[in-house]
């Protein structure tokens, strides 16, 4: 079997559904559940008969797909997470636009699953196009407020400026070896590789909310909860972790790549932490979260274990898309996303438990999967160094702080309501929440060495101090979680704390340096085009209008004049000629008398 099927069912049945899609719910919900249910099937069967794809375009140009034990993670990964999302919104988001909703984040999964199966840049960018062209096209999903399209384009201007690194990478990886092939990049060395090597790292830092584009992951949550679930676990936001782990082996041999990777990471978790924990917004708060759980992936694979960041990669799928959908449940029934006027733990217990396994998990609570993956992301920090592994320990510290505020806050004990979601709307948090319970198997020794083994990670030493200081820092996370959540709920409504949670103030930076220099040019350019361009052309017009005006004054009397005088002149000699004409014969002979003496003048003259 060719493993092109694993995107192009997702992608097709897309498309279908969102041109040609039901507007019952329970059928959009059977239909979309369905094909991610077959999608999940054909990639298990991919996985375990080593599917791959090949399509040779010529001249050494060819789409081709393979997995790699990393990549065979991953790919499972997406559908599995996928599924319940999607289904959830079937069944839970505004009806107006459903099918083309349900219908978009199908290609949008399928988008994501090419990028996975990619094996080579030329693969790799098609699949990086589609994801983007998507987010775009979910954010915006509500187009009749206008802030939704705008925030969208926002999204979609900031990551495909990063896209151009990927561009970049693949035209000079083409340019150096006649190929795009992954296998072809350990062949690179020099100049290339940098390009190579520093492309695709913008490329995946935009996509993946780092440091210094995290402000668009803000934007983003313009659109349906149910999109930021399946955007901020299983396919965007994850492409940017995923690409620097799968090509790691090579591009880890350019110069100052890991360190510049491992910074941006941990820049990015300790950022992300601070305006998670100052945000009132709950889906921004997650927004925030998932930067900074995105940059310690880069700093597991900055610090040369990629494998600790896919594995992170998968937990974080798993209890990051139930917390949104919490959190959109939440909204939706109150109205707000306000954390100070949530508390509806009461009103939706089953949704509240749900989100309390998820919130441990970003906590990084024993034994919950994310615990232990983090955890290895402090022993992959411990060995590139003491401050790498401090650093982490204060970024683990913030993630028990604002993952306890989130939960206290929007699901705390409030009010009693008899109204609760309904059980379909419930489905998908409780079975990605189930799954976040079965990672916890990962503290298993033999769990976690064999899983390890047949994915072919190296897993980290380390030792038990850093250990130990990481759940002690943890534990003083979650107390003050629980402090905040009591003493301050209206934490970063006003003031500094409000300025700082916008991001510490980077977007209003990316506006006064990017945005207004831009437009200065842009204004100025147009200025320049309007005196310079458009007054060359209205002089242009100015002359030949001129040039019309003489032509017709003098040009006409010069070119009627010809034939007119011509015409004249002939009129004359007929009219003289016509006189000759008496009808007279001896008129006629004389005439002949007449030239017969010039012609004898004539031959006497020539004589």
């Amino acid at each position: 079997m060719t493993l092109w099927l694993v995107p192009l069912l997702p992608m097709l049945a897309g498309i279908a559904i969102a041109a040609f899609g039901p507007q019952s719910r329970r059928a959009l919900a059977a239909i979309s559940g369905g094909v991610l249910a077959a999608t999940l099937i054909l990639a298990v069967l991919a996985v375990a008969g080593g599917w791959t794809g090949a399509l040779d375009w010529g001249g050494g140009i060819a789409l081709t797909a393979r997995l790699v034990p990393l990549s065979a993670l991953i790919l499972v990964m997406v559908p599995a997470v996928a599924l319940p999302v999607t289904v959830h919104a079937a069944l839970h988001e505004a009806q107006r636009g459903l099918p083309r909703l349900v219908g978009l984040m199908l290609l949008f999964t399928g988008g994501m699953v090419l990028v996975v199966a990619a094996a080579d840049l030329l693969t790799l960018l098609i699949g990086w196009e589609l994801i983007g062209a998507c987010s775009w096209a979910l954010i915006g999903h509500d187009w009749r407020d206008r802030d939704n399209p705008a925030s969208g384009l926002y999204a979609f201007v900031m990551t495909r400026f990063g896209d151009l690194g990927l561009f970049l990478a693949a035209m000079a990886a083409f340019g150096a070896t006649g190929s795009f092939a992954y296998d072809a990049l350990g062949g690179l060395q020099g100049p290339v590789l940098l390009i190579v090597a520093y492309g695709v790292l913008l490329s995946a830092a935009s996509k993946a909310g780092q440091v210094p584009f995290s402000p668009w992951l803000f934007r983003a949550m313009a659109g349906p909860s149910s999109v930021s679930a399946l955007l901020h676990a299983a396919t965007l936001v994850a492409a940017g972790a995923y690409i620097l782990a799968r090509l790691h082996p090579v591009l880890s041999a350019a110069t100052g790549w890991s360190v510049t990777v491992l910074s941006v990471g941990l820049a990015t978790a300790l950022a992300g932490g601070i305006v998670a924990v100052l945000q009132n917004h709950a889906k921004r708060l997650l927004a925030g979260s998932t930067s900074a759980q995105l940059g310690l992936m880069f700093v597991a694979t900055g610090s040369g274990y990629p494998g600790v960041a896919a594995l992170h990669l998968v937990a974080h799928a798993f209890y990051k898309a139930p917390l949104f959908l919490a959190a959109g449940l939440a909204g939706d029934r109150a109205g707000t996303y306000a954390l100070d006027r949530l508390r509806l733990g009461r009103v939706m217990p089953l949704v509240a438990g749900a989100a309390a396994v998820a919130a441990l998990a970003l906590a990084a609570i024993p034994p919950l999967g994310g615990a232990w993956t983090k955890e290895e992301i402090l022993k992959a920090a411990e060995a590139a160094g003491p401050w790498v592994a401090f650093g982490v320990v204060a970024a683990g510290a913030m993630s028990a702080a604002y993952a306890t505020r989130f939960l206290l806050l929007a699901f705390g004990i409030g009010k009693a309501d008899d109204e609760s979601p309904a059980w379909p709307e419930i489905v998908g948090p409780l079975a990605l929440s189930a799954v976040t319970l079965i990672l916890s198997a990962l503290w298993l020794g033999p769990v976690s060495g064999d899983l390890a083994a047949l994915l072919g990670i190296a897993l980290p030493e380390g030792s038990r101090f850093w250990l130990a200081l990481s759940l002690l820092v943890v534990a003083l996370g979650g107390a003050s979680g629980v402090y905040l959540s009591r003493e301050s709920p209206d934490l970063g409504t006003a003031g500094t704390a409000a300025a700082a949670a916008d991001w510490l103030g980077l977007p209003t930076l990316v506006f006064r340096a990017v945005v207004q220099p831009f437009e200065r040019l842009a204004t100025s350019a147009a200025s320049l085009d309007t005196r310079a361009v458009d007054g060359g052309i209205r002089a242009t017009v100015t002359l030949m209008e001129w040039a019309a005006r003489t032509s017709q004054r003098f040009g006409e009397a010069a070119t009627d004049g010809l034939p007119e005088g011509t015409a004249r002149l002939t009129s004359l000699a007929g009219r003289d000629l016509r006189r000759l004409q008496t009808g007279m014969s001896h008129h006629y002979y004389a005439y002949l008398v007449g030239g017969l003496a010039l012609i004898i003048v004539f031959l006497a003259l020539g004589a």
